[in-house]
């Protein structure tokens, strides 16, 4: 795949890949896609959350919930 941009465009990733170290331009292109894809996907998990039915308060009895669950499976007990 070719990529034609114009000289300011051009420049400017340029001095990206020399700047953050990038070996080409193609390794910068593809982190930027792959950035890309990254937030694609938090948006989509994000309005799943947003669209989905309420759950219960996430407080403290929740989040002790969740470590004794953890202390069970690694089959520890509290620390006093």
């Amino acid at each position: 795949m070719n990529i034609s941009l114009p000289d300011a465009l051009k420049a400017f990733v340029d001095e990206q890949v020399s700047q953050r170290g990038y070996g080409t331009s193609s390794e910068y292109v593809r982190e930027l896609i792959r950035r890309d894809q990254d937030r694609l996907q938090l948006r989509s998990l994000l309005t799943a959350g947003a669209e989905s039915a309420p759950a219960a308060p996430a407080d403290a009895g929740y989040f002790e919930g969740l470590r004794d669950r953890v202390r069970k499976a690694a089959g520890t007990t509290p620390k006093a």
